[in-house]
């Protein structure tokens, strides 16, 4: 009983980190037990003598942590951790609806791409009908030349974008 209590009052936060500490924060906030959620996707580097196929954060120095209030300092400890993200003058939460989202966008999608919210021009609200995103919200918009469904992510001030056909799409 007490742990359904406690599993109810956990909450997904966002977690700030220092800049290319996001795998390492995670290591060690998993290593303690804690729930997090690192979003990675894989991009192609170029060396001098060679290209190489890496997992990248989707989200530079972001990365998402389920927990309750008693684990925050424990949290902040780690090393290369920052800061929780702050809202409100509380410390923002983000919704599990919009992890799994992100969890969704990134298992159908191989070219899912992150840009800031001031470069979205005013879009229509949509929802998708079809396809394996059906249910979801964003807004439809033009970039880099195609129609594509962009995701805002709350209090990070950044949208995933994908590319969908208009027959998945209705305006809502």
């Amino acid at each position: 009983m007490v742990q359904k209590l406690q599993a109810a009052q956990a909450h997904w936060h966002i977690l700030y980190t220092k800049p290319r500490f996001e795998k390492k924060v995670f290591a060690r906030l998993t290593e303690a037990g804690i729930e997090c959620y690192l979003p990675l996707h894989k991009t192609i580097k170029q060396w001098s003598d060679r290209r190489k196929w890496v997992e990248e954060p989707l989200f530079r120095s972001y990365l998402f942590v389920l927990t309750d209030m008693k684990n925050y300092y424990t949290i902040l400890n780690t090393q290369g951790a920052v800061k929780f993200i702050h809202f409100g003058g509380e410390v923002a939460t983000i919704r599990a609806k919009k992890i799994e989202e992100i969890k969704l966008l990134l298992s159908n999608f191989s070219d899912v791409e992150v840009i800031d919210l001031q470069d979205i021009v005013p879009a229509d609200e949509v929802r998708v009908v079809a396809g394996p995103l059906q249910g979801m919200t964003g807004k439809a918009m033009q970039y880099k030349g195609k129609q594509v469904l962009a995701v805002e992510i709350e209090h990070i001030g950044q949208s995933m974008v994908v590319q969908l056909p208009l027959k998945y799409l209705e305006k809502i």
